[in-house]
């Protein structure tokens, strides 16, 4: 469990770090250049294999029980951490309805999740993750203050191509979810 702790830990000091020391971090930047960058992917490679690592050692002793109605829920906020986390990257009104849609997509994915399974390492993986995305929200908005709105949306075409692309990497993934997370989404009996 310590280390799946460490991995979450890591992921959030990490990430977090260039929102709350924003001076620090341009003066790092500037002397060590793309050394700096590459610190901080190692430190990210790094906290993934540490929540890996600490995922299949964690024993999933029941923490809580998960509504009945988890999983179906768990289904539907799936699909829309996955359009958030396009959003993110694509010209759409999604920017303009959400300020931060990769964190927002982080939290709602975290949500699911914890709807889902009600174990030790869900708390801390999903728990922690989703902590770290609000506390992420928080910190970049009183860094940056006043939003400005995204005004280079696409239209609709590019929010079809968006929704289709994200319910086929859904559909790829509630295959695959078996393999890389090894807990199937889609139980007989």
């Amino acid at each position: 469990m310590i280390w799946l702790i460490l991995g979450v830990a890591l992921w959030s000091v990490v990430h977090l770090y260039p929102s709350v020391a924003v001076s620090h971090r341009n003066q790092l930047s500037e002397k060590f250049g793309n050394g700096y960058q590459g610190a901080y992917a190692l430190l990210i490679v790094g906290s993934i294999v540490l929540m890996v690592i600490g995922w299949k050692n964690t024993i999933p002793t029941a923490v809580y029980n998960p509504p009945a109605w988890g999983r179906h829920a768990t289904m539907l906020l799936i699909l829309i951490a996955i359009i958030l986390f396009g959003a993110a990257n694509t010209k759409t009104k999604i920017r303009e309805w959400v300020r931060h849609p990769m964190l927002t997509g982080m939290i709602v994915w975290s949500i699911g999740h914890l709807l889902a399974n009600g174990d030790i390492r869900s708390v801390i993986l999903f728990g922690g993750l989703g902590l770290w995305a609000i506390i992420s929200q928080i910190t970049i908005n009183k860094r940056e203050s006043a939003r400005v709105m995204p005004t280079d949306s696409k239209g609709m075409k590019s929010l079809v191509i968006l929704f289709v692309v994200s319910v086929v990497l859904y559909l790829i993934l509630m295959f695959l979810h078996p393999y890389f997370a090894g807990v199937p989404i889609m139980t007989r009996g």
